[in-house]
């Protein structure tokens, strides 16, 4: 076991140079052979670097900075603000940075550090520019946590180029980082890394020496669990690797005589990480099967199964927005006039997942489909425009009543158009006897609601509508 998760040769002091905040060499001690997967198979130079690639062209500022030259010229600022989703890579840019020539990494978090220690910084860096010709790279992580005066502590150390500040943070800078912070420093957007980094980035960690060293290999299975569950985070695919390597060796037989490499299955990765799989295929039948018991439990009035379908998508990545388009369509198909408000709900349970997205799209989600599930149902309306669009495509509804055709141009009312339109709301109830379908079309009723919920009532009225407008 020691082995397995040990480094090969050549990691001796390549993680980063220069000391940490405590004193201590960040780069000897990030680079024990028990540090974690994830901090092992940290990339040494941006050519190693996952995904970013819209960042990492060249000539592009984080290449120049790589490479210690400056980012925009002797009179522009050379100092980051990355920002982007946990495990895409802040951090390690950070690092990839710092590894320039006459340069030394500190790093502090702003959970725990303030004001003084900013300050403190900020003098060892003036000290170190002036006496050693040294850079600092200050690397700040979660720099939304600082408030105004601690942002402000950083201002004279990166408009006199003191330190070279890496700051990274989940939240929008606009909002969360103070202008004249924002406006000394270059803004870079990380994107979420794709299933196709995740997946590089686990076979590179199996088969490289500062990883697993080729000791295990991924079934296509336990591969697939493990990106799915990354969401995007190579930190977090790198961690439940290990995992569930290490559970992989536990159940192996003389792991240390075994000459083939141990093969990690869906079962290891299922309790290492203590997630079973989801068998969800978005691209096969799975997806077209659950989103079909999905919406049939909805039709069905089970709310309980229609959650657990729902449970079932999220958890297997679905995209939320096709949840909410299926709900949409439900609410008017399956729900429709029963309960009008149904589709507002959806409608607006669509537009929420748009505007907060994941995690918390769930709760959204999920109370669209309690009010669906829970409703009145009626398809009247949806059988109704059927209806209507098959009369249509038989080649009914021949014309227009005259009384209805537009009058507005000159010389319609000599065609007779508009001539014998009685205005609605001049009549009793604003409801007019008048002919409104073409000939053809008389007394064929369309919309046939039924007795549930609100359509109890529509029922009632629209006899009272027809036999009035048809004057029957």
């Amino acid at each position: 076991m020691d082995d397995l998760f040990g480094q090969g040769p050549g990691n001796d002091d390549d993680d980063g140079d220069g000391p940490s905040p405590s004193g201590g060499s960040s780069a000897r001690r990030n680079s024990s052979p028990r540090s974690p997967l994830a901090v092992r198979m940290r990339p040494r130079t941006l050519d190693d670097v996952v995904g970013q690639q819209h960042l990492l062209g060249q000539g592009s500022p984080l290449r120049q900075l790589a490479a210690g030259t400056d980012a925009v010229g002797p009179a522009g600022p050379s100092s980051l603000i990355l920002w982007g989703p946990p495990g895409t890579g802040k951090t390690t840019l950070a690092h990839v940075i710092a590894k320039g020539t006459g340069r030394k990494f500190v790093e502090l978090s702003a959970i725990t550090a303030g004001v003084k220690d900013v300050r403190r910084v900020m003098d060892d860096a003036l000290t170190a520019r002036d006496l050693y010709k040294t850079t600092t790279v200050l690397f700040l992580d979660e720099i939304h946590r600082f408030n105004k005066a601690q942002q402000d502590a950083l201002l004279p150390g990166v408009e006199n180029r003191w330190v070279v500040l890496v700051a990274a943070t989940t939240e929008n800078p606009s909002f969360s980082v103070v202008s004249p912070l924002l406006s000394r420093s270059l803004l870079l957007t990380l994107k979420p890394l794709t299933e196709a980094d995740i997946e590089g980035l686990l076979q590179r960690a199996v088969a490289d020496e500062r990883g697993l060293n080729g000791k295990v290999e991924l079934s296509a299975e336990a591969l697939a669990h493990l990106v799915r569950l990354s969401g995007g985070d190579a930190r977090r695919a790198l961690t439940a690797l290990e995992a569930a390597a290490g559970v992989a060796f536990g159940d192996a037989d003389d792991v240390d005589t075994a000459e083939a490499p141990v093969t990690v299955e869906l079962k290891h990765t299922e309790r290492a990480l203590d997630v079973a799989a989801v068998r969800y295929d978005r691209a096969g039948d799975q997806h077209y099967d659950v989103a079909s018991a999905f919406i049939k439990s909805v039709r069905g009035s089970d709310v309980d199964a229609s959650l657990h379908y729902l449970a079932r998508m999220l958890e297997a990545g679905e995209d939320p927005r096709f949840i909410a388009r299926r709900i949409v369509i439900s609410a008017a198909e399956d729900v429709g006039m029963a309960d009008p408000t149904a589709l507002q709900t959806a409608v607006a349970a669509a537009q929420a997942v748009q505007l907060i997205g994941m995690p918390e799209a769930r709760i959204v989600l999920a109370e669209a489909v309690v009010h669906l599930a829970t409703a009145p149902k009626s398809n009247a309306a949806y059988l109704g425009i059927n209806k209507a669009i098959a009369d249509v495509r038989a080649g009914l509804g021949n014309g227009i009543p005259a009384h209805l055709r537009d009058a507005h141009y000159p010389g319609s009312k000599q065609l007779g158009h508009g001539l014998g339109y009685k205005y609605a709301h001049d009549a009793p109830h604003s409801v007019a006897s008048q002919q409104y379908p073409p000939d053809d079309l008389v007394g064929r009723d369309y919309y046939e609601p039924t007795a549930n919920g609100a359509e109890r009532d529509i029922a009632v009225r629209l006899e009272r509508l027809r036999k009035i407008i048809r004057g029957s």
